[in-house]
C-alpha cells in the first residue's frame, strides 16, 4: 500500500500500513507512526495540501528522465496540492540537509532534475492556467505548453515562441531558456516573461519581475533551478493568426545554406524560422533544409515570390505545404505518437546542443556533419537554425555575442551501454570543438561537465550567479542533478 502524507491523511488517519510522520536527520531514514517516540515536534513534516509519497514504485518512477542515461533515487516524492506546499518542503528539505528539484515532464537527458536521496517535487498538479486582460496568461509551472496554446488559441492568442514538442511544462523550458523558431522576431521565451512566482532555496514564496526583485528574476529564468524553483509565470500573449504558411528549401552546400538563412533572418520577413540537417535522397550524406513559415489571416495570404526574393538560385528543391495554426503548433505530435507506439521514445536520449557564432558556424557544422552517420543520430533529428542575438536579453541564458545558429544532435540510442557512452565522449570532443569555435552548450543536452566547464560557460556571469546562489540558496540544497555548484 502507498504511503502517504496529506493534510486529510493527518486529520483522518485513514491510511492502510505506518503513517510517516517526519524525518531523522541522523540515521537519514523517515520516522514513521510505529516509531512516533522517535519524532519530535521539529522533526515533523509539515500540514500539506497535497502528499508525500514514499512508496517505491513512485520513488522508481521519479529516478529516470528522458535520457534514460541517468538513475537516481529520490527518498520521497512530493505530489503538490499548492504552491504553499514547494515552500514548505524546501524549508523542511533545507532545515534537515536533504537535497530537493522540481520534476515536471522530466524532458532533461543527462540527470538534471533527478535527486539521490532527496525529494523530488513532482510539478504535474500545478497545472492551472488563468487569463488577464491585455495579452497576458497566469500559468502554474506544471502545465504543458500544449495546454497553454490550446486555451490561449480559444482567444485567439498564443504564447510568442513555442519549443517544437509542446509536451513540456511551462516550469522546465522557463528555467531552462526555451527556444523554438519564432525566437527570430521574439527572443527566447524566457524573455517574454513579465512575473514570477517562485520558491527560493530558503524556502520563502517570492514574487519577481523586471521591476520587482530583479536579481532572484534574472537568477531563475534560464537559472537551471539552481537559485529558485518557479511556480508559477506570468507570460506574455500575442494574437494568433488563424493559417500557416510553410516553406522547406533543400540545399548541398553548407554555405549556400548558411548564407540564405542570415539573410532571411536579417530581413525578418518571416514569422519563423528553422532549419535541419537532413539525411540526402540519394541515400548517401546529408543535405541541409530551411524550414520557413509565414502566418497569416485569409484572405491575405502570404506573397512566395516576395518571400523568397533574394534567395540563392543553388536552392536544389523547394516544398510549400498550408496547414492550420494548431496543426502547424502540434506538427510533432504524430511523429511522437509513432516513436512511442514502436518503443522508440524509450530509447536513450544522449542529445547534444550548441548555440555556434555565424562567424564560425559554416567550418564547425560542415566539418561535424563531414564525419556524421545515420549511426550517429539513430535515426532523430538534427536542429540548425539561426537566432537573432539582440533578442535574447536574461544573462543566463549564454550565448555568443554575434548572432549565431543552434545545432541539436537529438540522437537515439540502442539500450547498449558501450554505445551511449560512446555517444557521450563524442558529444564532450564536439562540445570541446564548439567552445574553440566561440560556442555555447544550450543545457538540455547530455555533455559530461565539470566545475571549471560551467565557469567558463558563465564567464563573466559566474560571479553573479555565485553570488546569487549564496544569497537565495545558502544550503545548496536546489537542483543538485546539474552539478554546477
Amino acid at each position: 500500500m502507498t504511503k502517504t502524507l496529506s493534510r486529510r491523511g493527518l486529520l483522518h488517519g485513514a491510511l492502510a500500513g505506518a503513517l510517516v510522520l517526519g524525518f531523522d536527520p541522523v540515521s537519514r531514514t523517515w520516522i514513521t507512526e510505529a516509531q512516533a517516540g522517535r519524532c519530535p515536534p521539529r522533526d515533523r513534516v509539515p500540514r500539506l495540501d497535497g502528499r508525500l509519497r514514499l512508496d517505491a514504485a513512485t520513488r522508481e518512477a521519479a529516478s529516470g528522465d528522458f535520457g534514460y542515461i541517468v538513475q537516481r533515487t529520490p527518498t520521497a516524492v512530493l505530489e503538490p496540492g499548492s504552491v504553499e506546499d514547494v515552500a514548505r518542503m524546501v524549508r523542511y528539505a533545507r532545515q534537515r540537509r536533504l537535497k530537493i528539484a522540481v520534476r515536471g515532464q522530466a524532458h532533461t537527458t543527462y540527470g538534471q532534475a533527478l535527486v539521490d536521496g532527496g525529494i523530488v517535487v513532482d510539478a504535474r498538479p500545478l497545472k492551472k492556467i488563468r487569463f488577464l486582460s491585455g495579452g497576458r496568461a497566469v500559468v502554474e509551472a506544471g502545465a504543458l505548453w500544449a495546454d497553454v496554446v490550446q486555451a490561449a488559441y480559444g482567444r485567439g492568442l498564443t504564447p510568442p515562441v513555442l519549443t517544437d514538442y509542446l509536451g513540456l511544462s511551462v516550469g522546465g523550458t522557463l528555467a531552462l531558456g526555451g527556444i523554438g523558431g519564432t525566437a527570430s522576431r521574439f527572443g527566447a521565451q524566457v524573455d517574454n516573461v513579465l512575473e514570477l512566482e517562485v520558491v527560493t532555496g530558503k524556502g520563502d514564496l517570492e514574487t519577481c519581475s523586471p521591476t520587482k526583485n530583479r536579481r532572484l528574476f534574472e537568477a531563475t529564468l534560464a537559472g537551471l533551478g539552481q537559485c529558485a524553483l518557479i511556480v508559477r509565470a506570468t507570460i506574455r500573449l500575442v494574437p494568433a493568426k488563424p493559417k500557416v504558411k510553410v516553406y522547406n528549401l533543400f540545399y548541398a552546400d553548407i554555405g549556400t545554406y548558411v548564407a540564405d538563412q542570415r539573410m532571411l533572418l536579417a530581413s525578418g520577413r518571416f514569422d519563423y524560422l528553422e532549419g535541419q540537417v537532413v539525411p540526402n535522397p540519394s541515400g548517401t550524406g546529408f543535405e541541409y533544409m530551411i524550414e520557413a513559415a509565414a502566418f497569416y489571416k485569409p484572405p491575405h495570404a502570404p506573397n512566395a515570390t516576395a518571400l523568397l526574393a533574394g534567395l540563392s538560385d543553388d536552392a536544389p528543391r523547394r516544398q510549400i505545404v498550408d496547414q492550420s495554426y494548431l496543426d502547424f503548433a502540434f506538427r510533432v505530435e504524430p511523429l511522437v505518437a509513432f516513436l512511442k507506439s514502436v518503443g522508440a521514445w524509450s530509447l536513450p536520449h544522449p542529445w547534444f546542443a550548441v548555440f555556434v557564432p555565424v562567424s564560425s558556424v559554416a567550418q564547425y557544422i560542415g566539418d561535424l556533419v563531414a564525419d556524421l552517420t545515420p549511426d550517429d543520430t539513430g535515426g532523430g533529428p538534427v536542429l540548425f537554425y539561426p537566432f537573432r542575438r539582440s533578442l535574447l536579453r536574461q544573462p543566463l541564458l549564454r550565448a555568443p555575442d554575434e548572432d549565431f545558429f543552434a545545432f541539436n544532435l537529438l540522437r537515439f540510442a540502442p539500450p547498449v551501454p558501450a554505445v551511449v557512452d560512446a555517444m557521450l565522449d563524442h558529444n564532450r570532443d564536439l562540445f570541446d570543438e564548439a567552445v574553440l569555435a566561440g560556442g555555447f552548450q544550450y543545457p538540455l543536452g547530455s555533455i559530461p561537465l565539470g566545475p571549471a566547464d560551467w565557469a567558463a560557460h558563465y564567464g563573466p556571469e559566474w560571479a553573479e550567479l555565485r553570488s546569487a546562489k549564496r544569497r537565495f540558496d545558502p544550503d545548496n540544497v536546489l537542483t543538485p542533478g546539474q552539478g554546477i555548484f
